[in-house]
């Protein structure tokens, strides 16, 4: 490799770098004004009432379906692996632990990441596109506070309600496997499950959905605010979003699985 193209690949990566910390300061500004805006007068009640809607009963048929198989695909691999050791009666165990803590908030999160952050990116990238945020700006109505705290608050109050009904609906799934294939008791199955509910399961199972819904709705409309180039730039910036906002959940499903660990002394 030759001294020019040596200097052309230190500065892709040093321009490559500059963009990442950009962009993460773009969005850590960004998601600060969309928190003020939540506690800021006034609030658009039929937009968050919409938006609530949407997030929530919009978005319940792909994580019903979603979740239903996922439960009975996971309930088999346990199934299939318990039997070599004779352990199948442990299998709700085993569901309660994966459901709760990690499937559960990963699978609706990601489902519902790529069906709303696409369509919030999309939806405000086109009024940007075609001038009507200048035009609430112009009639003295703040866009953030009109466009993207709805959005955040409607996300926030159905995202834990999804996963919630995605994790009983993976249990139901799970409950098919246990029957008709580990051959388990469906009353052992739910007790186990019922006793593995303790209070650092169920906070694992309730700190994650509302991290991922701040995560998505900060992305999301981040990335529409921030289109630009017409019809091919919202397309762009709808691909960017998904993508970043997929990302995210799952480095901070770590980061909070071990944060809490850490916390609970487990």
């Amino acid at each position: 490799m030759g001294q020019g193209a040596q200097i052309e690949v230190i500065d892709a990566i040093l321009y490559g770098t500059k963009r990442f910390f950009e962009g993460v300061q773009d969005l850590a500004v960004f998601s600060v004004r969309m928190l003020a805006a939540v506690f800021r007068r006034p609030h658009y009640w039929r937009d968050i009432y919409e938006q609530t809607y949407f997030a929530g009963v919009g978005s319940l048929p792909v994580v019903l379906v979603s979740s239903f198989f996922a439960g009975q695909a996971l309930a088999l691999q346990f199934a299939r692996q318990l039997r070599e050791t004779g352990s199948e009666s442990v299998l709700g165990t085993m569901m309660a632990i994966a459901v709760v803590r990690a499937l559960g908030p990963d699978l609706t999160g990601m489902v519902v990441a790529a069906r709303l952050a696409s369509g919030y990116t999309a939806e405000i990238g086109s009024m940007k596109s075609t001038d009507q945020i200048d035009a609430l700006t112009a009639f003295g109505t703040d866009p953030v506070s009109k466009l993207a705290a709805p959005r955040l608050i409607g996300i926030v109050i159905m995202l834990p309600l999804l996963t919630f009904i995605a994790n009983t609906v993976q249990f139901l799934g799970g409950a098919l496997m246990a029957r008709f294939v580990a051959h388990v008791s469906l009353s052992l199955y739910w007790t186990q499950i019922r006793e593995e509910m303790v209070f650092g399961t169920v906070l694992i199972g309730t700190v994650k959905p509302l991290t991922f819904a701040f995560i998505m709705a900060f992305v999301a409309c981040w990335k529409g605010f921030a289109s630009s180039g017409g019809t091919r730039g919202v397309g762009q910036a709808t691909t960017e979003s998904v993508v970043i906002a997929s990302v995210l959940i799952l480095i901070f499903d770590f980061i909070l699985t071990r944060v809490i660990f850490a916390l609970l002394h487990w």
